[in-house]
Protein backbone atom coordinates (compact mmCIF):
# COMPACT_ATOMS: atom_id res chain seq x y z
CA UNK A 1 0.00 0.00 0.00
CA UNK A 2 1.22 3.36 -0.66
CA UNK A 3 2.44 5.18 2.27
CA UNK A 4 0.01 8.56 2.79
CA UNK A 5 2.39 10.66 5.57
CA UNK A 6 0.74 13.44 4.12
CA UNK A 7 -2.35 14.97 2.17
CA UNK A 8 -1.58 14.69 -2.04
CA UNK A 9 -2.65 17.08 -4.09
CA UNK A 10 -4.60 16.47 -7.11
CA UNK A 11 -4.34 19.93 -9.00
CA UNK A 12 -1.84 21.81 -10.95
CA UNK A 13 0.25 24.96 -9.17
CA UNK A 14 2.89 27.02 -10.68
CA UNK A 15 5.32 25.31 -8.89
CA UNK A 16 4.34 21.63 -10.45
CA UNK A 17 5.18 22.93 -13.75
CA UNK A 18 8.80 24.12 -12.94
CA UNK A 19 7.67 28.14 -13.98
CA UNK A 20 8.15 29.58 -10.52
CA UNK A 21 10.75 28.41 -7.97
CA UNK A 22 9.67 26.57 -5.28
CA UNK A 23 12.09 27.40 -1.89
CA UNK A 24 11.99 30.93 -2.51
CA UNK A 25 8.29 31.68 -3.04
CA UNK A 26 6.29 29.48 -1.84
CA UNK A 27 4.37 29.82 1.61
CA UNK A 28 5.91 28.54 5.14
CA UNK A 29 2.79 25.72 4.93
CA UNK A 30 3.41 24.76 1.08
CA UNK A 31 7.19 24.38 2.04
CA UNK A 32 6.67 22.54 5.11
CA UNK A 33 4.28 19.83 2.84
CA UNK A 34 7.44 19.66 -0.05
CA UNK A 35 9.49 18.49 3.11
CA UNK A 36 6.89 16.17 4.38
CA UNK A 37 6.44 14.22 0.80
CA UNK A 38 10.54 13.91 0.95
CA UNK A 39 10.37 12.10 4.10
CA UNK A 40 7.38 9.81 2.50
CA UNK A 41 9.99 9.31 -0.79
CA UNK A 42 12.62 8.53 1.06
CA UNK A 43 10.67 5.91 2.86
CA UNK A 44 10.06 3.79 -0.42
CA UNK A 45 13.89 2.75 -1.27
CA UNK A 46 17.40 4.49 -0.69
CA UNK A 47 16.83 7.78 -1.47
CA UNK A 48 18.86 11.23 -1.36
CA UNK A 49 17.47 14.49 -1.84
CA UNK A 50 19.82 17.52 -1.83
CA UNK A 51 19.26 21.15 -0.44
CA UNK A 52 16.70 22.59 -2.48
CA UNK A 53 15.53 20.02 -4.44
CA UNK A 54 12.04 20.23 -5.44
CA UNK A 55 9.31 17.10 -5.87
CA UNK A 56 6.22 17.51 -7.01
CA UNK A 57 3.82 16.17 -5.43
CA UNK A 58 2.08 15.01 -8.87
CA UNK A 59 5.32 12.76 -9.75
CA UNK A 60 4.95 9.26 -9.44
CA UNK A 61 8.49 8.46 -7.48
CA UNK A 62 9.20 4.48 -6.75
CA UNK A 63 12.95 4.55 -7.43
CA UNK A 64 15.39 1.66 -5.17
CA UNK A 65 17.71 4.19 -5.33
CA UNK A 66 17.93 7.47 -5.84
CA UNK A 67 19.83 10.37 -5.42
CA UNK A 68 18.77 14.29 -6.70
CA UNK A 69 21.41 16.87 -6.25
CA UNK A 70 20.89 19.93 -4.96
CA UNK A 71 18.76 22.47 -6.49
CA UNK A 72 17.16 20.14 -9.27
CA UNK A 73 13.52 20.28 -10.01
CA UNK A 74 11.13 17.15 -10.95
CA UNK A 75 7.82 18.14 -12.56
CA UNK A 76 4.50 17.06 -12.23
CA UNK A 77 3.39 13.38 -13.60
CA UNK A 78 6.97 12.96 -13.90
CA UNK A 79 7.78 9.13 -13.57
CA UNK A 80 11.07 7.32 -12.10
CA UNK A 81 11.55 3.74 -11.04
CA UNK A 82 14.94 2.10 -11.16
CA UNK A 83 18.29 3.21 -9.85
CA UNK A 84 19.08 6.91 -10.71
CA UNK A 85 21.72 9.91 -9.94
CA UNK A 86 20.52 13.10 -11.21
CA UNK A 87 22.97 15.80 -10.48
CA UNK A 88 22.69 19.21 -9.28
CA UNK A 89 20.65 21.74 -11.18
CA UNK A 90 18.49 19.46 -13.43
CA UNK A 91 14.95 20.08 -14.60
CA UNK A 92 12.69 16.77 -15.37
CA UNK A 93 9.71 18.50 -17.05
CA UNK A 94 6.14 17.28 -17.14
CA UNK A 95 5.38 13.64 -17.76
CA UNK A 96 9.06 12.80 -18.32
CA UNK A 97 10.06 9.36 -17.29
CA UNK A 98 13.84 7.83 -15.59
CA UNK A 99 13.23 3.95 -16.14
CA UNK A 100 16.11 1.31 -15.49
CA UNK A 101 19.34 2.62 -14.81
CA UNK A 102 20.72 6.43 -15.26
CA UNK A 103 22.95 8.79 -13.93
CA UNK A 104 23.43 12.07 -15.39
CA UNK A 105 25.23 14.76 -14.50
CA UNK A 106 24.45 18.77 -13.40
CA UNK A 107 22.29 21.09 -15.19
CA UNK A 108 20.58 18.81 -17.11
CA UNK A 109 17.31 19.41 -18.68
CA UNK A 110 14.69 17.48 -19.84
CA UNK A 111 11.69 18.19 -21.68
CA UNK A 112 8.33 17.27 -21.18
CA UNK A 113 7.11 14.03 -22.44
CA UNK A 114 10.73 12.37 -22.84
CA UNK A 115 11.61 8.79 -21.88
CA UNK A 116 14.85 7.83 -20.58
CA UNK A 117 14.77 4.31 -20.84
CA UNK A 118 18.17 2.68 -19.07
CA UNK A 119 16.64 -1.42 -19.68
CA UNK A 120 15.66 -3.75 -22.12
CA UNK A 121 13.43 -6.64 -22.74
CA UNK A 122 14.89 -9.97 -23.59
CA UNK A 123 13.71 -11.25 -27.03
CA UNK A 124 14.60 -15.21 -27.03
CA UNK A 125 11.95 -16.45 -29.28
CA UNK A 126 11.84 -19.68 -27.06
CA UNK A 127 9.44 -17.93 -24.57
CA UNK A 128 6.76 -15.01 -24.58
CA UNK A 129 8.25 -11.56 -24.31
CA UNK A 130 6.70 -10.82 -21.09
CA UNK A 131 8.05 -13.83 -19.08
CA UNK A 132 11.85 -13.14 -20.01
CA UNK A 133 13.43 -11.15 -17.70
CA UNK A 134 14.89 -7.57 -17.89
CA UNK A 135 18.34 -6.07 -19.19
CA UNK A 136 20.32 -3.07 -17.81
CA UNK A 137 23.30 -1.55 -19.46
CA UNK A 138 22.17 1.72 -18.21
CA UNK A 139 22.43 5.46 -19.81
CA UNK A 140 24.96 8.00 -18.46
CA UNK A 141 24.26 12.02 -19.02
CA UNK A 142 26.71 14.08 -18.99
CA UNK A 143 26.46 17.69 -17.69
CA UNK A 144 25.13 20.85 -19.32
CA UNK A 145 23.05 18.24 -21.86
CA UNK A 146 19.72 19.68 -23.12
CA UNK A 147 17.31 16.87 -24.30
CA UNK A 148 13.85 18.31 -26.01
CA UNK A 149 10.43 16.97 -25.50
CA UNK A 150 9.08 13.47 -26.77
CA UNK A 151 12.61 12.06 -27.20
CA UNK A 152 13.22 8.49 -26.29
CA UNK A 153 16.89 7.59 -25.01
CA UNK A 154 17.53 3.68 -25.18
CA UNK A 155 19.40 1.47 -22.88
CA UNK A 156 23.28 1.89 -23.09
CA UNK A 157 23.88 5.06 -24.32
CA UNK A 158 26.10 7.56 -23.64
CA UNK A 159 25.23 11.56 -23.91
CA UNK A 160 28.00 13.48 -23.69
CA UNK A 161 28.20 16.74 -22.27
CA UNK A 162 27.45 20.08 -23.59
CA UNK A 163 24.96 18.29 -25.98
CA UNK A 164 22.28 19.00 -27.15
CA UNK A 165 18.89 16.72 -28.28
CA UNK A 166 16.51 18.03 -30.88
CA UNK A 167 12.61 17.30 -30.06
CA UNK A 168 11.30 14.15 -31.11
CA UNK A 169 14.52 12.53 -31.72
CA UNK A 170 14.82 8.62 -30.90
CA UNK A 171 18.34 8.55 -29.34
CA UNK A 172 19.57 4.65 -30.31
CA UNK A 173 23.36 5.68 -30.33
CA UNK A 174 26.19 7.54 -28.41
CA UNK A 175 26.22 10.77 -28.54
CA UNK A 176 29.57 12.68 -28.60
CA UNK A 177 30.19 15.99 -26.38
CA UNK A 178 29.23 19.31 -27.59
CA UNK A 179 26.97 17.56 -30.24
CA UNK A 180 23.45 18.74 -31.23
CA UNK A 181 21.77 15.76 -32.64
CA UNK A 182 18.39 15.42 -33.99
CA UNK A 183 16.08 12.73 -35.66
CA UNK A 184 14.86 9.27 -35.68
CA UNK A 185 17.60 7.58 -35.53
CA UNK A 186 19.14 10.35 -34.06
CA UNK A 187 22.05 11.87 -35.99
CA UNK A 188 24.80 14.37 -35.55
CA UNK A 189 23.72 17.88 -36.80
CA UNK A 190 26.57 20.28 -35.79
CA UNK A 191 29.12 20.66 -32.84
CA UNK A 192 27.95 23.29 -30.80
CA UNK A 193 31.29 25.02 -30.15
CA UNK A 194 31.53 25.96 -34.59
CA UNK A 195 27.97 27.48 -34.34
CA UNK A 196 29.30 30.82 -33.81
CA UNK A 197 30.08 33.15 -36.67
CA UNK A 198 33.23 34.73 -36.98
CA UNK A 199 31.33 38.29 -36.65
CA UNK A 200 29.73 36.86 -33.92
CA UNK A 201 26.26 35.34 -33.22
CA UNK A 202 24.26 38.53 -32.18
CA UNK A 203 25.61 40.29 -34.78
CA UNK A 204 24.85 38.52 -37.85
CA UNK A 205 21.35 37.32 -35.81
CA UNK A 206 20.35 41.12 -35.75
CA UNK A 207 21.56 41.32 -39.58
CA UNK A 208 19.17 38.83 -40.63
CA UNK A 209 16.41 39.83 -38.08
CA UNK A 210 16.95 43.24 -39.54
CA UNK A 211 16.71 41.90 -43.55
CA UNK A 212 13.31 39.84 -42.23
CA UNK A 213 11.89 43.32 -40.88
CA UNK A 214 12.72 44.74 -43.81
CA UNK A 215 10.81 42.22 -46.51
CA UNK A 216 7.81 42.21 -44.11
CA UNK A 217 7.74 45.98 -43.97
CA UNK A 218 7.72 46.21 -48.06
CA UNK A 219 5.84 42.49 -49.01
CA UNK A 220 2.92 44.47 -49.94
CA UNK A 221 4.74 47.14 -52.02
CA UNK A 222 7.06 44.67 -54.13
CA UNK A 223 3.94 42.21 -54.36
CA UNK A 224 1.91 45.29 -55.90
CA UNK A 225 4.64 46.24 -58.29
CA UNK A 226 4.52 42.53 -59.64
CA UNK A 227 0.45 42.82 -60.05
CA UNK A 228 -0.62 43.80 -63.15
CA UNK A 229 -4.22 44.85 -62.05
CA UNK A 230 -5.16 47.28 -65.13
CA UNK A 231 -5.33 44.24 -68.00
CA UNK A 232 -8.10 42.72 -68.79
CA UNK A 233 -6.85 39.46 -67.22
CA UNK A 234 -5.44 40.59 -64.18
CA UNK A 235 -2.36 38.77 -62.82
CA UNK A 236 1.23 38.50 -61.42
CA UNK A 237 4.35 38.63 -63.29
CA UNK A 238 7.46 37.74 -62.17
CA UNK A 239 8.90 41.64 -62.66
CA UNK A 240 7.17 44.65 -64.31
CA UNK A 241 7.21 44.42 -67.82
CA UNK A 242 7.35 40.58 -68.20
CA UNK A 243 4.80 38.35 -69.24
CA UNK A 244 2.41 36.57 -66.80
CA UNK A 245 3.54 33.35 -65.74
CA UNK A 246 2.13 30.83 -63.25
CA UNK A 247 5.64 30.77 -61.62
CA UNK A 248 4.52 34.33 -60.90
CA UNK A 249 1.37 33.35 -58.91
CA UNK A 250 3.34 30.52 -57.19
CA UNK A 251 6.02 32.62 -56.10
CA UNK A 252 3.32 35.35 -54.97
CA UNK A 253 1.57 32.82 -53.07
CA UNK A 254 4.54 31.85 -50.85
CA UNK A 255 5.98 35.41 -50.03
CA UNK A 256 2.98 36.09 -49.04
CA UNK A 257 2.77 33.53 -46.69
CA UNK A 258 6.67 33.69 -45.71
CA UNK A 259 6.50 37.49 -44.61
CA UNK A 260 2.83 38.05 -44.37
CA UNK A 261 1.34 34.97 -42.97
CA UNK A 262 -1.65 35.69 -45.62
CA UNK A 263 -2.69 35.51 -49.56
CA UNK A 264 -1.17 38.24 -51.87
CA UNK A 265 -3.29 40.95 -50.52
CA UNK A 266 -4.25 42.22 -54.18
CA UNK A 267 -6.49 39.05 -55.23
CA UNK A 268 -8.85 37.04 -52.91
CA UNK A 269 -7.69 33.05 -52.28
CA UNK A 270 -10.64 31.37 -54.25
CA UNK A 271 -9.38 33.65 -57.41
CA UNK A 272 -5.49 32.35 -57.09
CA UNK A 273 -7.07 28.84 -56.36
CA UNK A 274 -9.04 29.13 -59.49
CA UNK A 275 -5.84 30.03 -61.79
CA UNK A 276 -3.99 27.44 -60.21
CA UNK A 277 -6.27 24.47 -60.61
CA UNK A 278 -8.15 25.75 -63.83
CA UNK A 279 -5.20 24.93 -66.27
CA UNK A 280 -4.21 21.19 -65.20
CA UNK A 281 -5.03 18.91 -68.20
CA UNK A 282 -7.67 16.31 -66.33
CA UNK A 283 -6.00 13.53 -68.81
CA UNK A 284 -2.28 13.67 -67.64
CA UNK A 285 -2.49 15.91 -64.45
CA UNK A 286 0.20 17.95 -65.84
CA UNK A 287 -0.01 21.75 -65.49
CA UNK A 288 1.30 24.17 -68.60
CA UNK A 289 2.10 27.13 -68.62
CA UNK A 290 -0.79 30.15 -68.87
CA UNK A 291 -2.20 30.65 -71.95
CA UNK A 292 -0.17 33.43 -73.80
CA UNK A 293 -0.78 35.74 -77.23
CA UNK A 294 -1.32 32.83 -78.78
CA UNK A 295 -3.70 30.73 -77.11
CA UNK A 296 -3.11 27.62 -74.82
CA UNK A 297 -0.06 26.43 -74.08
CA UNK A 298 0.57 23.07 -73.34
CA UNK A 299 3.36 20.55 -71.46
CA UNK A 300 5.70 19.37 -74.42
CA UNK A 301 7.06 15.63 -74.41
CA UNK A 302 10.31 14.59 -72.80
CA UNK A 303 13.00 13.68 -74.45
CA UNK A 304 12.77 9.85 -73.25
CA UNK A 305 9.18 9.89 -74.64
CA UNK A 306 7.11 10.38 -71.59
CA UNK A 307 4.87 13.69 -70.53
CA UNK A 308 7.02 16.57 -69.22
CA UNK A 309 6.50 16.52 -65.58
CA UNK A 310 7.19 20.12 -64.93
CA UNK A 311 8.22 22.20 -62.32
CA UNK A 312 4.60 23.61 -61.84
CA UNK A 313 3.50 20.01 -60.35
CA UNK A 314 6.07 21.49 -57.83
CA UNK A 315 5.03 25.47 -57.94
CA UNK A 316 1.56 24.78 -58.44
CA UNK A 317 1.07 22.05 -55.84
CA UNK A 318 3.07 23.56 -52.99
CA UNK A 319 0.99 26.78 -53.28
CA UNK A 320 -2.53 25.46 -53.61
CA UNK A 321 -1.48 23.49 -50.70
CA UNK A 322 -0.50 26.84 -48.69
CA UNK A 323 -4.21 27.98 -49.85
CA UNK A 324 -5.57 24.96 -48.43
CA UNK A 325 -6.75 23.27 -51.63
CA UNK A 326 -5.31 21.23 -54.30
CA UNK A 327 -4.96 19.95 -57.75
CA UNK A 328 -8.68 18.99 -59.07
CA UNK A 329 -7.00 15.97 -60.86
CA UNK A 330 -4.46 13.28 -59.96
CA UNK A 331 -1.16 13.50 -62.04
CA UNK A 332 -2.49 10.41 -64.05
CA UNK A 333 0.73 10.46 -65.80
CA UNK A 334 3.32 9.70 -62.93
CA UNK A 335 0.24 7.50 -61.47
CA UNK A 336 -0.43 4.98 -64.41
CA UNK A 337 3.39 4.30 -64.31
CA UNK A 338 4.28 0.64 -63.33
CA UNK A 339 7.46 -0.22 -61.67
CA UNK A 340 9.13 -1.52 -64.87
CA UNK A 341 7.91 2.11 -66.63
CA UNK A 342 9.37 4.03 -64.26
CA UNK A 343 12.80 1.74 -63.89
CA UNK A 344 12.89 2.57 -67.93
CA UNK A 345 12.40 5.74 -68.08
CA UNK A 346 14.66 6.46 -65.26
CA UNK A 347 17.77 4.28 -67.10
CA UNK A 348 17.03 6.43 -70.24
CA UNK A 349 17.73 10.19 -68.42
CA UNK A 350 20.96 11.68 -69.60
CA UNK A 351 22.88 11.33 -66.30
CA UNK A 352 26.00 11.82 -68.18
CA UNK A 353 26.08 15.29 -69.94
CA UNK A 354 22.75 16.78 -68.35
CA UNK A 355 22.44 16.03 -64.99
CA UNK A 356 20.20 18.49 -64.00
CA UNK A 357 17.41 17.56 -66.04
CA UNK A 358 17.69 14.14 -65.04
CA UNK A 359 17.28 15.24 -61.27
CA UNK A 360 14.68 18.00 -62.39
CA UNK A 361 12.90 14.98 -63.80
CA UNK A 362 13.29 13.49 -60.72
CA UNK A 363 12.15 16.04 -58.74
CA UNK A 364 8.73 16.20 -60.12
CA UNK A 365 7.95 12.78 -60.38
CA UNK A 366 8.41 12.26 -56.83
CA UNK A 367 6.82 15.29 -56.16
CA UNK A 368 3.87 13.52 -58.13
CA UNK A 369 3.99 10.63 -56.33
CA UNK A 370 3.50 12.62 -52.87
CA UNK A 371 0.91 14.82 -54.55
CA UNK A 372 -1.32 11.80 -55.87
CA UNK A 373 -0.91 9.90 -52.33
CA UNK A 374 -1.37 12.93 -50.21
CA UNK A 375 -4.62 14.62 -52.33
CA UNK A 376 -5.97 11.53 -53.64
CA UNK A 377 -5.02 8.78 -51.92
CA UNK A 378 -2.81 6.71 -55.15
CA UNK A 379 -0.19 4.97 -53.94
CA UNK A 380 2.31 5.04 -56.96
CA UNK A 381 6.10 3.54 -57.47
CA UNK A 382 7.46 5.03 -54.36
CA UNK A 383 9.16 2.17 -53.41
CA UNK A 384 10.59 1.56 -57.20
CA UNK A 385 11.38 5.03 -57.30
CA UNK A 386 14.02 5.18 -54.17
CA UNK A 387 15.21 1.71 -54.83
CA UNK A 388 17.18 2.52 -58.23
CA UNK A 389 18.00 5.54 -57.04
CA UNK A 390 20.06 3.91 -53.74
CA UNK A 391 21.34 1.25 -55.98
CA UNK A 392 22.43 4.07 -58.96
CA UNK A 393 24.30 6.00 -56.65
CA UNK A 394 28.10 6.64 -57.14
CA UNK A 395 29.63 5.67 -54.28
CA UNK A 396 32.64 7.85 -54.72
CA UNK A 397 31.14 10.57 -55.41
CA UNK A 398 27.55 10.72 -53.13
CA UNK A 399 25.78 12.08 -56.44
CA UNK A 400 24.03 11.03 -59.40
CA UNK A 401 26.40 11.96 -62.32
CA UNK A 402 30.01 13.12 -62.75
CA UNK A 403 31.89 16.23 -63.84
CA UNK A 404 32.58 17.04 -67.27
CA UNK A 405 35.13 19.34 -68.69
CA UNK A 406 32.41 21.67 -70.03
CA UNK A 407 30.63 22.48 -66.36
CA UNK A 408 32.99 20.62 -64.24
CA UNK A 409 30.79 19.86 -61.04
CA UNK A 410 27.82 22.34 -62.12
CA UNK A 411 25.62 19.90 -63.32
CA UNK A 412 26.32 16.77 -61.29
CA UNK A 413 25.90 18.61 -57.82
CA UNK A 414 22.78 20.68 -59.66
CA UNK A 415 20.95 17.58 -60.19
CA UNK A 416 21.79 16.18 -56.98
CA UNK A 417 19.52 18.83 -55.41
CA UNK A 418 16.63 18.91 -58.09
CA UNK A 419 16.96 14.59 -57.16
CA UNK A 420 16.69 14.90 -53.52
CA UNK A 421 14.73 17.97 -53.26
CA UNK A 422 11.59 15.77 -54.39
CA UNK A 423 12.89 12.41 -52.63
CA UNK A 424 14.99 12.13 -49.91
CA UNK A 425 14.59 15.63 -48.42
CA UNK A 426 10.46 15.54 -49.42
CA UNK A 427 10.27 11.89 -48.14
CA UNK A 428 12.47 12.49 -44.94
CA UNK A 429 15.00 9.36 -46.67
CA UNK A 430 18.38 9.33 -45.22
CA UNK A 431 20.81 9.86 -48.01
CA UNK A 432 23.66 6.97 -48.68
CA UNK A 433 26.45 8.44 -48.92
CA UNK A 434 26.68 12.12 -47.16
CA UNK A 435 30.43 12.27 -46.35
CA UNK A 436 31.08 11.87 -50.09
CA UNK A 437 28.65 14.52 -50.87
CA UNK A 438 29.77 16.97 -49.06
CA UNK A 439 33.15 16.40 -50.75
CA UNK A 440 31.71 16.86 -54.33
CA UNK A 441 29.62 19.96 -53.33
CA UNK A 442 32.39 21.80 -51.67
CA UNK A 443 34.43 21.26 -54.70
CA UNK A 444 31.93 22.44 -56.70
CA UNK A 445 31.61 25.47 -53.92
CA UNK A 446 34.90 26.29 -54.44
CA UNK A 447 35.22 26.62 -58.65
CA UNK A 448 35.42 30.09 -58.78
CA UNK A 449 33.81 30.28 -62.25
CA UNK A 450 30.37 30.03 -60.57
CA UNK A 451 31.20 31.98 -57.31
CA UNK A 452 32.88 34.58 -56.00
CA UNK A 453 31.92 36.86 -53.51
CA UNK A 454 30.42 38.56 -56.21
CA UNK A 455 29.19 36.00 -58.42
CA UNK A 456 26.43 33.03 -57.54
CA UNK A 457 22.81 32.90 -58.59
CA UNK A 458 20.29 32.06 -56.63
CA UNK A 459 20.10 28.43 -58.48
CA UNK A 460 23.28 27.65 -58.35
CA UNK A 461 24.10 28.79 -54.29
CA UNK A 462 20.99 26.91 -53.40
CA UNK A 463 21.65 23.86 -55.30
CA UNK A 464 25.12 23.86 -52.65
CA UNK A 465 24.04 25.26 -49.75
CA UNK A 466 20.87 22.45 -49.24
CA UNK A 467 22.89 19.33 -49.79
CA UNK A 468 25.18 20.81 -47.19
CA UNK A 469 22.18 21.71 -45.03
CA UNK A 470 20.31 17.68 -45.72
CA UNK A 471 23.94 16.31 -45.16
CA UNK A 472 24.38 17.93 -42.09
CA UNK A 473 21.39 16.12 -40.61
CA UNK A 474 23.30 12.89 -41.37
CA UNK A 475 27.16 13.66 -40.34
CA UNK A 476 29.41 16.39 -39.26
CA UNK A 477 31.99 15.97 -41.76
CA UNK A 478 33.42 18.72 -42.88
CA UNK A 479 30.82 21.27 -41.04
CA UNK A 480 33.41 24.06 -40.54
CA UNK A 481 34.41 24.47 -44.56
CA UNK A 482 30.21 24.19 -45.00
CA UNK A 483 29.88 26.89 -42.60
CA UNK A 484 32.12 29.50 -43.84
CA UNK A 485 30.92 29.19 -47.29
CA UNK A 486 27.25 29.68 -46.12
CA UNK A 487 28.87 32.70 -44.25
CA UNK A 488 29.78 34.29 -47.51
CA UNK A 489 26.74 33.77 -49.25
CA UNK A 490 25.05 35.73 -46.63
CA UNK A 491 27.46 38.55 -46.62
CA UNK A 492 26.17 38.69 -50.45
CA UNK A 493 22.67 38.58 -49.03
CA UNK A 494 22.21 41.45 -46.64
CA UNK A 495 23.90 43.94 -48.92
CA UNK A 496 21.94 42.94 -51.70
CA UNK A 497 17.82 43.77 -50.82
CA UNK A 498 16.46 46.61 -52.75
CA UNK A 499 14.08 48.37 -51.55
CA UNK A 500 10.55 48.24 -52.57
CA UNK A 501 12.02 45.15 -54.80
CA UNK A 502 13.87 42.64 -53.38
CA UNK A 503 16.19 40.21 -54.34
CA UNK A 504 17.04 39.93 -57.99
CA UNK A 505 18.10 35.87 -59.50
CA UNK A 506 21.77 36.85 -60.07
CA UNK A 507 21.69 38.81 -56.96
CA UNK A 508 23.87 41.99 -59.31
CA UNK A 509 22.80 44.98 -60.02
CA UNK A 510 22.63 45.69 -63.70
CA UNK A 511 19.83 45.06 -66.51
CA UNK A 512 17.98 41.91 -67.68
CA UNK A 513 15.65 39.25 -66.05
CA UNK A 514 18.65 37.85 -63.85
CA UNK A 515 19.28 41.36 -62.49
CA UNK A 516 16.18 43.03 -62.22
CA UNK A 517 14.66 42.30 -59.03
CA UNK A 518 11.51 40.73 -58.90
CA UNK A 519 8.88 37.10 -57.18
CA UNK A 520 11.13 34.93 -57.88
CA UNK A 521 14.49 36.07 -56.99
CA UNK A 522 12.87 37.15 -53.86
CA UNK A 523 11.47 34.51 -52.82
CA UNK A 524 14.30 31.54 -54.03
CA UNK A 525 16.65 34.21 -51.92
CA UNK A 526 14.51 34.12 -49.05
CA UNK A 527 14.18 30.64 -48.62
CA UNK A 528 18.05 30.24 -49.38
CA UNK A 529 18.84 32.84 -46.41
CA UNK A 530 16.83 31.13 -43.69
CA UNK A 531 18.77 27.48 -45.34
CA UNK A 532 21.83 29.60 -45.04
CA UNK A 533 21.23 31.08 -41.57
CA UNK A 534 19.79 27.41 -40.22
CA UNK A 535 23.28 25.74 -41.32
CA UNK A 536 24.32 28.03 -38.89
CA UNK A 537 22.15 27.95 -36.55
CA UNK A 538 20.93 31.39 -36.41
CA UNK A 539 17.37 31.08 -38.45
CA UNK A 540 15.49 31.90 -35.90
CA UNK A 541 16.35 35.55 -36.09
CA UNK A 542 14.66 35.59 -39.20
CA UNK A 543 11.50 34.67 -37.88
CA UNK A 544 9.86 33.09 -41.01
CA UNK A 545 9.99 29.48 -42.15
CA UNK A 546 9.52 28.86 -46.13
CA UNK A 547 6.53 26.59 -46.44
CA UNK A 548 6.17 25.33 -49.92
CA UNK A 549 8.78 24.33 -52.70
CA UNK A 550 11.96 24.80 -50.53
CA UNK A 551 9.87 23.86 -46.92
CA UNK A 552 12.86 21.86 -44.47
CA UNK A 553 10.67 19.22 -43.41
CA UNK A 554 9.49 16.41 -44.80
CA UNK A 555 6.15 15.75 -46.82
CA UNK A 556 5.85 12.57 -46.86
CA UNK A 557 6.28 9.06 -45.97
CA UNK A 558 8.08 6.08 -48.60
CA UNK A 559 5.73 3.61 -46.90
CA UNK A 560 2.05 3.68 -47.23
CA UNK A 561 -0.18 5.21 -44.77
CA UNK A 562 -1.31 8.38 -43.29
CA UNK A 563 0.72 11.45 -43.88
Amino acid sequence: MEPTTHARRSQFTRYDLGVTPFWTDASPEEQDAQRAWHAEIATRGEVHLGPGAFVSPLAAVYADRLVVGAQSYLAAHVYLWGEHEIGENCTLNPFSELRGRVRMGDGVRVGAHTSILGFNHLTSPDEPIHQQPLVYKGISIGDDVWIGSHVVVLDGVSIGAHSVIGAGSVVTKDVPAWTVAAGNPARPIRDRRATKPASGPADLGSSLHRLAETARAQAAELLQRCWQGDDPEPGFVDRPDADPTLRAWCDAVELSDMLLDSTPPQVGAERIIEVLRSGQDPRTGLVPELPGPDGPRSAAPSADGHAAVNYHVLAAGYALELLGSRFAHPITSVAEMSSQDLRSALDRLPWAGESWRAGSWVDAIGTALYRNRADFGLDGEIESLFGWLLTRCDRSTGLWGRPDERSRWLEPVNGFYRLTRGTFAQFGVPLPYPERTIDSVLAHAADTHWFRDDRGTACNVLDVIHPLWLCARQTGHRRAEGEQWARRQLARVLRSWRDGAGFSFALEAGHGPERTPGLLGTEMWLSITWLLADHLGCSDALGYTPRGVHRPEPRGAVAAGPL
